[in-house]
């Protein structure tokens, strides 16, 4: 991207800033992960930031690192990444409704999980760190070993019905794309 996708401009904010507001209108507290040294633009101050205990550990790391966190806050966590810009509140809050009594609830769309995506009990850190420990770095992996409601695109459809919470921005034309769909054309 040229650039970190945190910091990349979005409308009159960032990307990781639209992620912590629309996030926050749905969840609190927010915790936000982050490498060590990670350049990151400036965060309400009720925003708990951690940083990866090791480096180059994957997404699994974050998700352990977060759940941290947050074990003496709350009972779980919508996790998601900083560069998806579209996200919907509503998708967040229907993916909170839909844990139940699982320990996670992630989309599944078209016979492929979305563990970014996905709502996780602080419980399953136990296992996350087992499998980081096994050098077993995706989240994915937990979705297996432990109650999962997998969420269909039938469930989500009246909150998000083109799924945009699950489009990642990952290329400048991606990026681009993303601004014009939110209304922030360049």
């Amino acid at each position: 991207m040229g650039q970190p996708k945190a910091t990349l401009p979005f409308g009159p904010e960032t990307m990781l800033q639209r992620i912590v507001r629309l996030v926050g209108d749905a969840a609190n507290p927010i915790v936000v992960v982050s490498a060590t040294g990670q350049e990151l633009p400036e965060l309400p101050a009720d925003v708990i930031l951690v940083h990866d205990r090791e480096e180059d550990r994957g997404p699994l790391e974050g998700l352990v690192v977060g759940l941290q966190a947050l074990k003496d806050r709350a009972e779980g966590a919508f996790v998601t990444a900083c560069d998806v810009p579209l996200l919907k509140t509503a998708f967040v809050r229907r993916m909170i409704d839909l844990l139940g009594d699982h320990e996670i609830a992630s989309p599944s769309i078209g016979g492929f999980d979305e563990p970014l995506a996905a709502v996780y009990r602080t419980a399953v850190l136990p296992e996350a760190e087992s499998l980081l420990a096994a050098n077993r770095r995706r989240p994915a992996l937990l979705l297996d070993q432990l109650p999962t409601r997998r969420v269909s695109a039938e469930e989500l459809a009246d909150v998000d019905p083109q799924l945009q919470s699950l489009t990642n921005v990952n290329t400048p034309d991606e990026y681009e794309a993303a601004l014009a769909e939110a209304g922030f054309g360049t």
